[in-house]
């Protein structure tokens, strides 16, 4: 094939790729063997689909080529032939023993007899070859690593690995440079031709015998003008305005116009989206689709249809029926600082995290809130009260898909990832991180009704808003299924699904200008796609700043288009976007140089943006580059708080550190504050008659309400917030309320209130597990990810593993109620780690990590790291032979093969367990490593040692960022030392930190948020703590043999379990007995397991008449207590 012809299939794969032809694209890749999409080979092989990729292989070598492509083959179909195994599959794995392995027995015949002996294991990773083997998953990723080094190294795939570059749309553009050329050609040219085919020359006919004009006056004779006049096209459209190469042009102000290209208006659009009822719809949306018009008295060409003569008339004019929304004028100076709400007027408590916020479009004080336990709460921030509030609740469990059912059972947590009004105020809808969307009815009473549940998305559903296409209310969600789908707002079907991200879709921003009807979208990946309400597909691809979560918002008026975005090195990026050009028009300076968190940002007035970043509120004027103002509202923010504004800019919502919420007002909002506050005065000096709640509307007049009948209906409408692993029941101590003052009979509630103590064993169900093995001290205790059994490691280096049966009756997870087998393979093989003569085990600093499959176990008690299969509790491997000695480790969230080992050295040691190599080496501390904690979500490693320190490394370069020495309680000697570890919370960003002296929870950036120390009835030193696995309870144990539930927000007292409640009397005869050790159970946050000072460990969990632990203190009206969490030092964080 000649070298142009070769150059017109690259043109051709081109063109049928931007028309989302993928199939095809595919299959002309192999035919011609002229570009190897390396993507596309890794989606097949990360799906399994075997035949393609085989199929694709083959259009560029074959099995016999050479030794490279043997080699893939081979890879390819032992990694088809285990899989097979792995799922029972006998039938199909000797199918592929014969067929396609077979082929490989005359290159190596002793290779192919040990495949065929892997039929007589009932599983193949006894084999020692493949001990390693983890899920599948992992080992097609690992193959595919290989796969590519081996393709890349094929001299069959040279120069076919790449794309050769060249503009986008090069074939549109050749197309359009022919028929200009064509039309000069003309013996008579029309100033405006009608192209109606491609399949036969342009040739123009006189319009009924009017003389056509001289050809000296046709502005396209003379040169062609260049290419690249053009931006790229989607859709279906063969052309990207229907107009020639002209001239380049000023970009005229439309709206998306530059952003989209247009789509043939000889298609039917019926979806096209409609305006309110109030705009008029164009009757072909080509008119707003198109890109810059030529200047007056420049001709183009229309290579459109007839019917396209109303954008005819326009061209020829010169005139615009649309409003140049770019164009509009922004008076500078119209507003001042002033207008700005900079000044705190209410502090309201949620008591969780706070994932999202929302003002009521029309009543201006009514706050709408998402938190990440999946309740929403609205709350009237003039008077304090918290209107309503609804814990997550599955509504129709039967209506789910089995993949929620799935997801909920694994895990019931949840959280809010987003919750926003309807324009209208009617509606509002939530988005959860599991599948799911509900869609609330809303009264002015404040009263929340059920309306809409919807299993939307596979994975998470990341963002959710409303909609108006065809003047019908809908609702758009986005998820981590990369699609983008839209719904009927009354009955919840399915209009619309768009695909097309590569990369889940982390935000959407509905929109409509020129009456047309559109969705912004954006990916992890920093992709950006605009849509119509069709199914072309998307008509932009343009990168994000930052290249990761982005959220996109216009200005008020509907002229201005914003993106705020963070990268996940943390740079952070406030933009304005040209929209005819689809590039950058303003970057906005002011961030840190590493934001804490994905920053979030608001507009208002059509004047002000705000961000928030590092502890503080930032504002910009929307016509300079550089911050107007900063405000720190009196300190206590998150380190990226969350904002939002009401309709008016009169108030300002902004998350705090503690789950809080602060509301700051301009003077506007003052004055409206100050006005709620007076009518709240009246009513309480007026009689008392029922009434309904206050809801305030600032357009309108305010309702009145008696303070006396308010507290009444205030407790009978707010159920208590929901405990996560127990959706059914419900705990008042979660839920704290902002009120004017406390009420007396709460005072003395709190009075009489008593922490309960579990002195008796019949108050809670303890079972002692079977261990006919000598006594060594526990020193490490974990679960098992599935829940289905307990591993220890003893002192004396000795692993042991209990096992719940599975029956009928049984669900197979760990209980007290059911007595378990220690376990141990049919060998009778101990788990036994490597132990050091100069280091005794019974001396040493013990460590275990489970991988995330409980496939296999790594562990050390002085010597060597051990790697065992926790099937056959055989060795796999060892490596870091001391000194020093590993004293801990901990998995990298996102790679198994990734370990970071504390050492005895207080070095931390960055290994790969594949290559067998130390990657780098972090030092920081000055005594050995004690706890290591990942956190994904903030790209982070935690570290602490036996020197009372906290580190903070980044997961991508492995730089320090921060260090800090925990505080000394009041009367111990600072610095502290001993064995400090740490866990990070299910939210990711908060850190429970345990000494023996204290335990405490920090935020991302260290900061200490409240601790609590040993006094009172638990006044011995601390032993071991941890999180529930819900993450509302922490779990203490001390050295008197005591263990202590706290509430994890507060780290306030529970109850206190006693000795005697849980150990036998006939195991603390003679000696003090105490529990080393406290393990929590992966799905039963109730469930705990105690490894002890003498050997034994017991699983222990509430009695049926009282299936929690304990009770929280009654909560005060204003949402605080008085604090049980430390003596002297504040449970919130210092103002900054």
């Amino acid at each position: 094939m000649s070298s142009l012809s070769r150059e017109l299939v690259f043109l051709i794969l081109q063109f049928l790729d931007e028309e989302k032809f993928k199939e095809t694209v595919h299959k002309l890749e192999q035919e011609s063997g002229f570009f190897f999409n390396m993507r596309h080979f890794e989606d097949q092989v990360q799906a399994g689909e075997w035949d393609e990729v085989e199929r694709y292989l083959c259009g560029f070598t074959k099995v016999e080529d050479n030794r490279y492509s043997m080699k893939i083959f081979f890879e390819i179909r032992k990694q088809k032939y285990l899989e097979a195994l792995d799922r029972q599959d006998r039938a199909k794995a000797v199918e592929i023993l014969v067929k396609d392995l077979k082929v490989f027995a005359s290159f190596n015949e002793e290779l192919f007899k040990e495949i065929t002996q892997l039929l007589t294991l009932d599983n193949f990773r006894q084999n020692e070859q493949l001990s390693k083997y983890g899920d599948t998953k992992s080992a097609r990723n690992i193959m595919l690593m290989e796969l590519k080094k081996l393709i890349e190294a094929n001299p069959l795939f040279r120069d076919k690995l790449t794309f050769p570059p060249f503009k986008s749309s090069r074939l549109r553009t050749l197309i359009n440079q022919s028929l200009n050329w064509q039309h000069q050609l003309c013996k008579n040219p029309r100033p405006n031709p009608d192209i109606k085919t491609l399949f036969t020359d342009h040739t123009c006919s006189p319009a009924n015998g009017a003389r056509p004009p001289p050809p000296g006056n046709s502005p396209l004779v003379g040169p062609v003008p260049k290419a690249g006049v053009f931006p790229p096209l989607g859709g279906h459209s063969l052309f990207c305005n229907g107009q020639p190469f002209q001239p380049v042009v000023s970009p005229s102000p439309g709206a998306i116009a530059g952003w989209m290209a247009a789509t043939n208006p000889s298609l039917p659009h019926p979806a096209v989206a409609a305006g309110p009822p109030s705009l008029m719809q164009p009757s072909t949306a080509a008119a707003f689709l198109k890109h810059p018009r030529a200047p007056t008295g420049v001709t183009g060409m229309d290579y459109q249809s007839a019917d396209s003569e109303h954008l005819m008339k326009r061209i020829r004019t010169g005139q615009s029926e649309e409003v140049s929304f770019s164009g509009v004028s922004h008076t500078p100076n119209a507003y001042s600082q002033d207008d700005l709400p900079k000044t705190v007027v209410r502090t309201l408590s949620q008591g969780s995290n706070v994932m999202s916020m929302d003002f009521h479009p029309q009543q201006q004080t009514i706050l709408l809130v998402g938190t990440n336990v999946g309740d929403i709460s609205l709350w009237e921030v003039g008077s304090r009260e918290r209107l309503a509030h609804k814990p997550f609740k599955v509504w129709d469990i039967s209506s789910c898909t089995m993949g929620l059912q799935t997801a909920l059972l694994k895990d019931a947590a949840i959280s809010v990832n987003r919750c926003v009004w309807a324009p209208d105020g009617l509606l509002l809808g939530v988005a959860f991180s599991k599948h799911i969307v509900q869609i609330y009815a809303y009264n002015p009473t404040g009263e929340l009704r059920h309306h809409l549940e919807i299993d939307a998305h596979i994975g998470g559903v990341n963002d959710i808003a409303f909609a108006h296409p065809n003047k019908q209310l809908c609702i758009v969600t986005c998820g981590d299924d990369k699609t983008i789908k839209v719904w009927d707002a009354q009955a919840g079907r399915r209009q619309y699904t768009f695909e097309g991200h590569e990369a889940p879709v982390y935000s959407v921003c509905p929109h409509y200008k020129e009456n047309i009807q559109f969705i912004f979208s954006t990916a992890i990946d920093g992709k950006i796609k605009a849509w119509l309400y069709d199914c072309v597909g998307s008509r932009v691809d343009y990168d994000a700043p930052g290249h990761w979560c982005t959220t996109m918002a216009y200005s008020a008026d509907g002229t201005r288009l914003f993106s705020c975005g963070t990268s996940k090195e943390g740079d952070s990026h406030l933009v304005e976007w040209n929209e005819s050009e689809g590039s950058i028009k303003r970057n906005y300076s002011g961030f840190r140089k590493r934001s804490l968190g994905v920053v979030q940002f608001d507009t208002t007035r059509n004047r002000f943006l705000a961000a928030g970043d590092e502890f503080q509120i930032k504002f910009w004027d929307m016509d300079n580059t550089n911050v107007l103002t900063v405000v720190e509202a009196d300190g206590g923010l998150a380190a990226s708080p969350r904002l939002r504004f009401n309709k008016e800019g009169s108030l300002l919502a902004a998350t705090l550190i503690d789950n809080g919420i602060k509301i700051l007002a301009n003077n506007d909002g003052l004055r409206l504050i100050r006005m709620l506050e007076s009518r709240i005065a009246d009513g309480s000096r007026g009689p008392s008659e029922p009434s309904k709640p206050l809801i305030v509307n600032a357009l309108g007049p305010v309702s009145t309400v008696s303070t006396s009948v308010a507290p009444t209906l205030e407790r009978d409408r707010i159920p208590p917030a929901v405990s996560i692993s127990n959706l059914a029941s419900m705990e008042n101590s979660r839920l704290v309320d902002v009120k004017p003052r406390v009420s007396d009979d709460v005072d003395n509630k709190i009075k009489v209130w008593k922490m309960p103590d579990i002195v008796d064993q019949s108050q809670l169900k303890a079972l002692r597990l079977p261990d006919p093995m000598t006594a060594s001290k526990i020193v490490r205790l974990l679960f098992t990810n599935s829940g289905l059994a307990l591993l220890a490691l003893a002192s004396n280096a000795v692993h042991k593993l209990w096992k719940w049966q599975r029956t009928d009756r049984i669900s197979g997870k760990s209980s007290a109620y059911v007595v378990p087998q220690l376990w141990q393979p049919p060998s009778g093989t101990l788990m036994t780690n490597d132990v050091s003569d100069t280091n005794p085990s019974e001396e040493a600093t013990a460590c275990i990590a489970l991988s995330k499959n409980d496939s296999y176990v790594m562990s050390a008690s002085g010597g060597k790291v051990s790697l065992f299969n926790m099937m056959t509790f055989k060795v796999m491997t060892t490596f870091t032979s001391p000194p020093p000695a590993a004293t801990f480790l901990a998995f990298h969230p996102q790679d198994n093969n990734i370990i970071a080992i504390g050492m005895e050295d207080s070095t931390i040691q960055i290994y790969n367990v594949r290559v067998d190599e130390v990657k780098t080496i972090l030092k920081g501390h000055q005594k050995r490593i004690t706890g290591l904690a990942f956190s994904q979500s903030l790209n982070t490693l935690v570290s602490s040692g036996a020197d009372a320190q906290l580190c903070a490394w980044s997961i991508d370069g492995w730089e320090k960022k921060k260090a800090r020495f925990i505080q000394a309680p009041h009367g111990r000697s600072s610095p502290l030392i001993g064995d400090t570890k740490v866990q990070f919370h299910n939210d990711q960003i908060h850190l429970l930190v345990v000494h023996e002296s204290q335990i405490s929870v920090y935020d991302s950036n260290l900061e200490c948020l409240r601790s609590w120390y040993p006094k009172d009835s638990l006044p011995a030193p601390i032993t071991s703590a941890i999180y529930s696995c819900d993450g509302l309870l922490v779990y203490a144990g001390f050295s008197d043999g005591a263990v202590a539930v706290f509430d994890a927000d507060s780290l306030r007292l529970r109850c206190r379990i006693a000795p005697s409640a849980y150990i036998p009397s006939s195991s603390t005869s003679g000696s003090s007995v105490y529990p080393l050790v406290i393990a929590a159970h992966p799905s039963e946050p109730n469930q705990i397991a105690v490894g002890m000072s003498d050997g034994v460990v017991h699983v222990v969990e509430p009695s049926d008449a009282e299936p929690k632990w304990g009770g929280p203190p009654p909560a005060q009206e204003n949402g605080s207590l008085p604090s049980n969490s430390s003596n002297h030092q504040p449970s919130d964080l210092p103002a900054r």
